[in-house]
């Protein structure tokens, strides 16, 4: 019969056996928490990746927006200025209306007045209204026309032209800016003697309006007889102002 028996080296080279074992062990989950470790950190970075990259794409986002903003804003400068925004100002021209005129009175501060011979004529004279101002104005249906000695100190004896009758319709003669309103006159339509004391035309404008201050004062010259003078209506041509100081008396 064998008897067992207990041997020291025996038992170190099973112990050395059994801790190899377990640091076997321990080495293998160490490995795989080292491998998991880089698959965190993988699709970590990923999301890290994927947010980097939205707010990327947010931000190209936003700046095509800005730039479709800046786009829109330059249509909008150029589309207000092809519908004549800024020329509406240029309007600045004025206000250009007939009703307009009906409205404003025209003052002689925007007026220049001119007096001079009808050509082809020697005893009619053209009254020349311009409109120097800005926008449309409105004027009485003919000037206020009288005819004296410069040098008289009493007005109240000079001759005053006989004009058309049944007037009515618009309530003023219109006047655009950069135009003429045109008059008539016929000293002596039949030629025949005449009063020689006669040397200015006293014009106002508007005599419905204007103060007679605003009178203006032109020479005839010497030699010139008056009778029975007639004067027409404010007209837009010489031809049209002649034809209706023909209709007047």
């Amino acid at each position: 019969m064998n008897t067992f028996r207990f041997r020291p080296a025996a038992l170190a080279a099973a112990t050395t056996a059994v801790l190899a074992l377990a640091l076997t062990a321990c080495g293998g989950d160490d490995t795989g928490t080292k491998s998991a470790g880089p698959a965190n950190e993988a699709a970590s970075a990923g999301a890290s990746t994927d947010a980097s990259q939205s707010t990327t794409d947010a931000t190209t986002t936003s700046t095509g927006k800005t730039g479709g903003t800046t786009q829109n804003t330059g249509a909008a400068k150029t589309g207000a200025s092809k519908t004549g925004t800024s020329n509406g100002g240029t309007k600045a021209g004025g206000d250009t209306s007939d009703s307009y005129a009906y409205k404003h009175p025209c003052k002689s501060g925007d007026l220049s007045v001119r007096v001079y011979p009808r050509e082809g004529s020697s005893t009619q004279h053209v009254i020349e209204v311009n409109n120097v101002g800005a926008n449309s104005c409105g004027l009485s249906y003919y000037p206020q026309v009288s005819l004296g000695a410069a040098n008289a100190s009493d007005h109240s004896s000079d001759i005053r032209p006989a004009v058309p009758g049944g007037l009515g319709g618009a309530p003023a003669y219109p006047v655009g800016p950069k135009t003429a309103a045109i008059a008539v006159i016929d000293l002596n339509p039949s030629g025949a003697n005449g009063v020689t004391w006669v040397d200015e035309m006293n014009v106002l404008a508007d005599g419905d309006h204007m103060p007679n201050a605003d009178t203006q004062n032109f020479g005839l010259g010497p030699d010139v007889k008056v009778n029975n003078p007639k004067l027409g209506l404010y007209r837009s041509t010489v031809a049209d102002a002649v034809s209706s100081m023909k209709q007047a008396g």
